[in-house]
């Protein structure tokens, strides 16, 4: 998926090696400016190759051109929980890029590749304090469900979105 504007290219790419961490630098930045590393986000973050791609998962990144340089700015996860369901995680914006429209590209991007590729659930863990992502997943549909104990110390509403929902 590419968005251009008159001066840059918004690129989804998906996972390679050579990125893995991207997935660590932009998560623990935004872990870090929100809520503090949890002892799950070190393992899953310091090997995503294993604890995500090799479990069944995808990693997508957001990659921004322009004719002078190319940078990686956010990057998102779908989480393997079921054949059929999940974990939309791990997504993370760069600050300086935050609130240009970027986290809800992505976010598309995942709903549509979890779509086209026969996944019926995406299931999220958030926090109420972010309170511009909460509007986002629940005006593109996702509903609240009941919060499991222990997951994430962060999260304190969990989320769902059943994919013949959501029209692309």
């Amino acid at each position: 998926m590419i968005l251009t504007n008159y001066k840059e290219t918004i690129e989804i790419i998906n996972y390679d090696d050579n990125l893995s961490e991207w997935v660590k630098k932009l998560n623990i930045e935004w872990l870090e400016k929100y809520f503090r590393l949890e002892k799950g986000d070190v393992i899953s973050l310091s090997n995503p190759k294993k604890e995500i791609i090799e479990k069944g998962g995808y990693i997508f990144f957001v990659k921004i051109r322009d004719k002078n340089n190319e940078e990686i700015v956010a990057t998102a996860s779908l989480l393997k929980k079921t054949d059929t369901i999940f974990e939309l995680g791990k997504m993370a914006v760069t600050s300086e890029e935050q609130g240009k429209g970027i986290g809800k590209f992505l976010l598309k991007h995942c709903l549509d590749f979890a779509k086209n590729n026969g996944i019926s659930t995406i299931i999220l863990y958030s926090n109420t304090v972010l309170q511009s992502a909460i509007h986002l997943y629940k005006k593109i549909g996702f509903e609240e469900r009941p919060l499991e104990e222990g997951l994430y110390e962060r999260a304190n509403i969990k989320m769902q979105l059943d994919l013949k929902n959501y029209s692309l």
